[in-house]
């Protein structure tokens, strides 16, 4: 199968404005940056509202309603709802959320950012602890999914290769979010094709014994045919992934892909979860939160400074406790994280913001590629 590079009419200028690098941006002065007449500026203004999609902004707002004396409230939206709620938002000229934090990355890159509803802001005191690559636009966090299995029933990792989820062995065993329902699934099989082919090869001829031959378009495509083909449970979200994996008194309990904040279903929920430490290519893969700023906000000020905060451990620690890792590289994560994401961030597969285009250009075409490959 090859996939067609496919771009709506309506799309397609915005689209290649972000390819040629002409994405929304305020400007960063770092010499000019004064937190201090910027707090200023903030209480001068109305309320703000943030959209994210972890109940945790919540209390991140309440946060920094204490701290600064500036109203925000924080609403938990799915990156999907923030996508609608943005552009409709924009166009009726009546912005209620003011700032944004979305793991939709590539639908920001090639919706959002181009035609103006929103814009990138990097305070100028945090240019030098966030790398480059995370600047334009703004990524906040990282977030992981990560394999996981029933502490419970196995002493260890019961899979070692990620093509051994393509065999009769763990048939109908394996749970994942659905990737007809999220587009970070879809995202992920584009990335792997993109930048982690290479890998996914050699791990079929490190499993097997012999080089992988294929009429697919790529190793990727042939091992999401294959592992798509071999029925695994597709949920409606993490939740119920976590449940399937973790719940104790299972026999045969399912292997799963999940968020790493469903770690703390573990003591919430005295379930039985461990991540696959040594699973390879990789023991799981990371996507982006970028924090955007609504255009048409009746307070930038405010907003600006909210951005700032979630940039500072003192801001993003409520979402640092269920794996969101911060992209200022002054901040560490803290040692009681459920999952101990930190112990294996060097065996995740890596979010690559270059090719954010090509994986929104693409989710169709993936999309389509699942549904004809899954099983039941």
């Amino acid at each position: 199968m090859t996939f067609a590079y496919r771009v709506s009419e309506y799309f397609r200028p915005f689209s290649l404005a972000v390819l040629f690098g002409l994405a929304t941006a305020l400007p960063i002065q770092a010499a000019d940056f004064d937190l201090d007449a910027l707090i200023a500026a903030a209480k001068a203004e109305p309320p703000i509202t943030v959209y994210d999609s972890t109940g945790k902004i919540v209390s991140i707002g309440e946060n920094f309603t204490a701290k600064y004396g500036i109203q925000a409230t924080g609403q938990k939206v799915s990156a999907k709802a923030q996508l609608e709620m943005i552009i409709r938002e924009a166009q009726a000229n009546n912005v209620q959320g003011d700032v944004v934090m979305i793991t939709d990355a590539p639908a920001a890159i090639a919706q959002l950012i181009p035609q103006g509803f929103v814009e990138s802001y990097l305070p100028g005191d945090m240019v030098e602890k966030i790398d480059a690559s995370y600047h334009n636009p703004l990524t906040v966090t990282t977030n992981a999914n990560l394999w996981v299995y029933n502490s419970e029933v196995y002493d260890s990792c019961p899979v070692s290769n990620m093509w051994e989820l393509t065999q009769p062995e763990w048939s109908g065993r394996v749970a994942i979010v659905d990737p007809l329902l999220k587009g970070t699934y879809t995202d992920w099989f584009s990335q792997m094709a993109a930048h982690g082919d290479d890998a996914v090869a050699n791990a079929y001829a490190d499993h097997f014994g012999k080089p992988l031959a294929t009429d697919q378009a790529s190793a990727t495509a042939a091992w999401v045919k294959a592992f798509g083909e071999n029925g695994p449970l597709v949920t409606e979200g993490d939740d119920q992934v976590s449940e399937a994996v973790g719940a104790k008194g299972q026999a045969e309990p399912f292997f799963g892909l999940m968020s790493s904040a469903k770690f703390r279903d573990i003591e919430g929920k005295d379930y039985a979860l461990a991540v696959c430490k040594d699973m390879a290519p990789w023991v799981g893969w990371t996507y982006s939160k970028l924090g955007l700023i609504a255009s048409g906000t009746d307070s930038p000020n405010a907003a600006k400074l909210f951005i700032h905060f979630v940039l500072t451990e003192e801001g993003i620690a409520p979402q640092m406790a269920d794996g969101k890792v911060p992209t200022n590289s002054d901040i560490q994560m803290p040692d009681d994280e459920p999952s101990g994401l930190a112990s294996v961030a060097d065996k995740l597969f890596s979010y690559n913001s270059e090719s954010g285009l090509e994986d929104f250009d693409t989710r169709q075409d993936w999309q389509d590629f699942w549904r004809l490959s899954y099983r039941r």
